[in-house]
């Protein structure tokens, strides 16, 4: 009697927990992959310059060469990065997509997570028009809610959906490959940026009253001495 072998699936890559440097460094080797596919792989040297890039980063670091050096030495170890010798100088590529069992599509989200913060789905859309091109809002939130839905056989969720802030109308989305989010402190944090803009607003409003007082104190004072008033433009 012949036995039909059953088949065997693979087992999901187990997902690493990343520190804060070492999502920097994976994301910004997956980022130069896509819009700088010239300079990439990157030498130790470029990569620490995107690292520490101004723009486009939040937050903003300020690391040294042996910190990339030891993250990069810690994602080799968790196949999260590969090493190519040959040349003047080593250099590095991410294996982010194989090393933790997501599409494309999920990878460059992930990786636009990383690198800028928390954001909304049309944020991510927006962003990520120079790493893929999606073609809705709606497919970026499929992907999302994928990743939110992983079943634990395959790694457990990704990425989680923020409590929506005081004044805003969409709710934004935030990476676990750091391990889990305070929501209270995004929520805060969010809302502090909505009480910043309604100080501003309230600095602008006690300007113009100020404005609009002196206006008339100097109109008052043309009025007395029998001057024409200044033109106001």
């Amino acid at each position: 009697m012949t036995m039909t072998p059953t088949p065997q699936t693979a087992p999901a890559p187990s997902t690493p927990l990343l520190s804060p440097v070492d999502a920097r460094v994976l994301s910004t080797l997956m980022e130069k992959a896509r819009t700088v596919p010239d300079s990439y792989p990157l030498s130790l040297n470029s990569l620490l310059l995107g690292c520490n890039q101004k723009s486009s980063r939040d937050p903003l670091m300020e690391l040294d060469e042996a910190q990339v050096a030891t993250s990069l030495d810690t994602l080799k170890s968790a196949n999260l990065v590969r090493e190519m010798s040959g040349g003047r100088a080593t250099r590095y590529e991410h294996n982010f997509q194989r090393g933790v069992g997501v599409f494309e599509q999920s990878a460059v989200l992930l990786g636009l997570l990383m690198l800028r913060g928390p954001q909304t789905a049309g944020e991510l859309r927006l962003n990520a028009e120079r790493w893929y091109k999606f073609a809705d809002i709606s497919s970026v939130e499929g992907f999302l809610e994928e990743l939110q839905d992983r079943s634990a056989e395959k790694g457990g969720p990704l990425v989680v959906k923020l409590p929506r802030g005081a004044g805003t109308r969409e709710q934004r989305w935030a990476h676990l490959l750091c391990g889990p989010v305070d929501l209270t402190a995004s929520s805060s944090s969010h809302a502090g940026h909505a009480g910043a803009s309604s100080q501003t607003a309230e600095r602008l409003a006690r300007l113009e009253a100020e404005v609009a007082q002196l206006t008339a104190t100097v109109q008052l004072l043309c009025s007395e001495l029998g001057l024409s008033p200044p033109v106001q433009t």
